[in-house]
């Protein structure tokens, strides 16, 4: 069986940059071992799935070329960008189903946004072992935390864009306390930025799932922004996040989160960005 699969760049900063994901836009007939077959031969961080819903708009899994997993931020955003892009969504709410849940989704013109929960928070027990892995010295990390909107990331403060760029991780030792907090990977970030009016530029590592390091992670962004609102007192209800400058080669992405808070609290959160479709491959499986 031949599969088609669309490569689509999502959280593109201006009219480049973003993170490929690919996206199979009819996998009815696809079992689980022929999704992961299909994301291990296409070799990017993560591939979608689209498939026929009884409760939602489509239902949307998500395959790193390591194992399935809950949600996947630019994958979504790939998606649903394609989908406007062919016609066969409207702008206007609307919903996915995944493994763990539906979440809603919303298109506005060339932005795709999508839900995150409320954050939770934890703590790791062993500094210096996430020092060790970052290959870190006299750096403060009491800052951190384990914060979870639908997937949970480490988030990692540093001063200044330079210290952020310089990290070399060790990413066996990631991968092992990623194994250990059930950890999608660590969300390294400054509060120093390329641009003016903006919030945040981080980098992600999570070799937990294959993936050394990758250019723009909403499932992420969404709980850095509710990081930077509940922790450093960023009082902003549209925060914008850059990832993918800072690593190498660059790939400049930009995710816009905007925080729904009742009562002062962060309720739930939209992620969203832009999409671009590059090109189209086959995949046999």
């Amino acid at each position: 069986m031949r599969v088609s699969v669309e490569i689509v760049n999502a959280f593109i900063d201006g009219e480049t940059g973003g993170n490929p994901a690919g996206v199979v836009l009819d996998a009815d007939n696809l079992s689980t071992q022929q999704k992961l077959n299909v994301a291990q031969n296409v070799g990017l961080s993560e591939t979608a799935f689209v498939s026929r819903s009884e409760v939602a708009t489509i239902k949307l899994e998500f395959f790193t070329p390591e194992r399935q997993i809950a949600h996947c931020g630019h994958a979504t955003i790939a998606t649903f960008s394609r989908l406007s892009e062919l016609g066969l969504v409207n702008n206007g709410r609307m919903s996915k189903e995944t493994i763990d849940g539906t979440r809603e989704i919303i298109v506005d013109g060339d932005m795709a946004y999508m839900e995150q929960r409320a954050p939770r928070y934890s703590q790791v027990a062993n500094l210096e072992e996430v020092r060790a892995s970052l290959r870190l010295s006299n750096v403060s990390l009491e800052s951190i935390s384990i914060v979870n909107t639908g997937n949970s990331f480490l988030l990692i403060p540093l001063d200044g864009a330079t210290s952020v760029s310089e990290i070399r991780p060790d990413q066996a030792l990631v991968k092992k306390i990623s194994d250990q907090y059930d950890l999608i990977g660590y969300y390294v970030f400054t509060t120093e930025t390329s641009l003016p009016g903006r919030h945040a530029g981080a980098r992600m590592f999570a070799p937990r799932y294959g993936i050394d390091e990758e250019s723009a992670t909403g499932m992420a962004a969404g709980p850095l922004a509710c990081f930077l609102h509940d922790r450093l007192g960023i009082d902003a209800e549209t925060i914008l996040v850059e990832q993918g400058r800072l690593m190498q080669p660059p790939s400049p992405s930009i995710i816009s989160v905007t925080l729904r808070l009742s009562d002062g609290a962060i309720a739930s959160l939209m992620a969203g960005g832009k999409g671009r479709s590059t090109r189209a491959m086959e995949v046999e499986v």
